[in-house]
């Protein structure tokens, strides 16, 4: 039986002590510096006034650096079951989130967020306070307990845990050199440095940080905080090679490299992972025209990680590629399956359903038997098929939801939120493109007599699901359009929608 992770990771940096792992600014933090400061948090943790064992929780909510890499890997050493809270969560969520830690991990920045919030339970400690004397590092993590929860959007609007054990971490292929097939190692190759930003408190990131560091990588983190980072500036700055773009961030780059692409030094660029939301095949090939076979189509999802890439050379070998989502990542099992749950052939369009040895295992807070089966299956809730290539091609959502800069909301959280204004009788939310996040909420309400003041739905939108939730616009209707099936006209809507 394989150790438990982070095992695999740590022996890596041991058997290459002076590679550089991080560069924060001008530091240049090589993996033995990374190993002596998960001993320290580990000794940290321990002397706690918590009680921490394994199968215990934290949550940690703190900035990209360093140290916030080497304190996870220090309570998963401990075997400790890691909440991840993103920065920017709406703070009346956050005692929901951490309920059930006993210590809350903040830094200098975050614990000023959570002054304001309702009361929450866990103690509350600084980062650098945690930093202890060295301790042995031997993992302590059991297979079958949770290692890491991440919070995405749940149908309700309140936040749904996304949780996923020891046992799934060990054999994610992001964490496994062992487990890589060639397209992996090709894959890796362009991760020597790759741009690490936003939040640790990611699926996507946190794997492909795990594909850079077990190639033997280096993490590169800007200090310049997100909202103020500019694409594609710090590639050129940074000497970036790898990078993950949300479909926003793409455009932005594109308009910008169209009218100014010479002040800008992308030679060593080797990859950009485009995901979180759908890429249209013409902005696909925009990208690939300008930017060269660098650009890749990711689709994943908090539940499964990485699902499908789709590169460059598969749209040179199969044109018709470009309107897929790509072929099968490493490790990664697809069926279509009809309604009944029935497997179909190839080239038949059904529920996508995956399987993969590194996805999650349950939600914290809501029932997860609809979409993950005995078997090991997770439905996607899209709708697609396999074509005789291995390609997948997504042919829509059988589910009700908005990706917005990569985040996924249920439009009927949305809608509810909306509807607990007095003022309002029904609301209906749709999904609309969005250039500067990809996708977009749009909001139709009809009154019950008075109309409300608009700012004061977008204020329960924000407090109730996410600020990023609230729709770009809202229309006040008489009445809903009504399709043949006797529900919503949704498309009708769509149509009332100012161009």
């Amino acid at each position: 039986m394989k150790p438990a992770f982070p095992y695999s990771l740590l022996k890596a940096f041991g058997d290459a002590p002076n590679v550089p792992a991080f560069e924060y600014g001008s530091r240049v933090i090589k993996r033995g510096d990374i190993l002596d400061l998960v001993a320290r948090y580990t000794g940290g943790l321990r002397a706690s006034q918590v009680d921490l064992g394994p199968g215990n929780s934290i949550a940690i909510y703190i900035g990209v650096t360093p140290d916030a890499f080497a304190v996870q890997i220090a309570a998963h050493v401990l075997g400790l079951r890691v909440i991840g809270v993103k920065p920017g969560i709406a703070t009346a969520q956050l005692p929901a989130i951490v309920g059930d830690a006993k210590l809350l991990i903040v830094d200098e920045t975050t614990r000023s967020e959570i002054e304001s919030p309702p009361p929450i339970t866990p103690e509350v400690v600084e980062l650098e306070s945690l930093l202890g004397d060295a301790s042995t590092i031997a993992t302590q993590g059991r297979l079958e307990d949770t290692a890491l929860v991440l919070f995405t959007s749940g149908t309700t609007g309140e936040p749904k845990g996304v949780e996923c054990t020891y046992a799934a971490l060990t054999a994610s292929w992001a964490w496994q050199r062992s487990a890589w097939d060639a397209d992996t190692e090709l894959m890796a190759a362009r991760y020597d440095r790759f741009i690490l930003f936003g939040t640790l408190a990611s699926t996507v990131m946190f794997e492909h940080l795990g594909l850079c560091l077990t190639s033997g990588g280096t993490a590169i983190i800007p200090t310049t905080p997100l909202p103020l980072l500019k694409f594609p500036h710090v590639l050129s700055d940074l000497r970036i090679s790898a990078a993950l773009f949300t479909v926003p961030r793409l455009y932005h780059v594109l308009e910008l490299l169209k009218s100014d692409a010479s002040s800008f030094d992308l030679s060593h660029l080797r990859s950009i992972v485009v995901s979180g939301s759908p890429l249209p095949a013409q902005k696909l090939r925009a990208a690939i025209e300008t930017l060269g076979d660098v650009v890749f189509n990711g689709y994943g999802m908090s539940e499964t990680g990485l699902v499908c890439l789709l590169s460059a050379a598969h749209i040179k070998e199969q044109p018709g590629a470009i309107n897929a989502v790509g072929r099968p990542f490493t490790g990664v099992q697809i069926q279509i399956r009809n309604d009944s749950g029935d497997v179909l052939p190839l080239n038949e369009t059904g529920h996508v359903w995956v399987r993969t040895l590194g996805a999650f295992r349950g939600y914290t807070n809501e029932e997860s038997a609809s979409v993950l089966d005995s078997g090991g299956w997770i439905w996607t809730r899209d709708l697609g098929s396999l074509g005789n290539q291995g390609f997948l091609y997504l042919t829509g959502r059988s589910r009700d939801i908005v990706i917005i800069n990569a985040n996924v909301y249920y439009i009927v959280a949305i809608e509810n939120a909306l509807s607990s204004h007095p003022d309002v009788d029904a609301a209906y939310v749709v999904s609309i493109p969005d250039d500067n996040t990809g996708e977009a909420a749009a909001a139709f309400i009809t009154v019950k007599k008075d109309r409300p003041y608009l700012d004061d739905l977008r204020a329960l939108v924000r407090e109730k699901v996410s600020p990023a939730a609230v729709p770009l616009v809202i229309t006040v209707i008489d009445s809903v359009p009504i399709a043949p099936s006797g529900k919503p006209d949704k498309q009708a809507l769509i149509g009332l929608i100012p161009r």
